[in-house]
């Protein structure tokens, strides 16, 4: 299983390679520690890291069991300087660190105006391990 610690849900082709979103009071706490409203020291960056890397391992996800399935990898993204340390952390777990890489398709839509409108449209293409 391949968790999703962004804020984001995943798109269909990510679901479709094995990517689970968390929900309920899991998704909130992970909202909440990618949520930064003030600029972060050192201190509160790696804490932040091991929260959210510990809702990982404590996902939620298992059901009526109340036992959280095991994760194999996470998918992360977001500010930059949080993704070295949750790497880290999560790596820590035995869980290994993903980025979604996606192409981009232009496409060009005729308007009834006849102007064209173009709309990029990102494609899930795989994913890239943080290093």
């Amino acid at each position: 299983m391949i968790i999703n610690l962004t804020q984001h849900p995943a798109s269909p082709e990510q679901i479709a390679e094995g990517v689970a979103d968390l929900t309920g009071g899991q998704l909130a706490a992970l909202k909440e520690a990618l949520t930064f409203g003030d600029r972060p020291d050192a201190e509160e960056i790696l804490a932040r890291a091991e929260v959210i890397a510990e809702l990982a391992c404590y996902n939620g996800l298992g059901g009526d069991d109340g036992d959280s399935p095991l994760v194999t990898r996470a998918m992360i993204g977001g500010a930059l300087w949080l993704m070295a340390p949750l790497a880290t952390a999560l790596r820590a777990r035995s869980i290994e660190p993903v980025f979604a890489f996606s192409v981009r398709d232009t496409l060009e839509q005729p308007q009834p105006d006849g102007s064209v409108r173009k709309v990029a449209v990102f494609r899930h293409a795989g994913w890239v391990p943080a290093l």
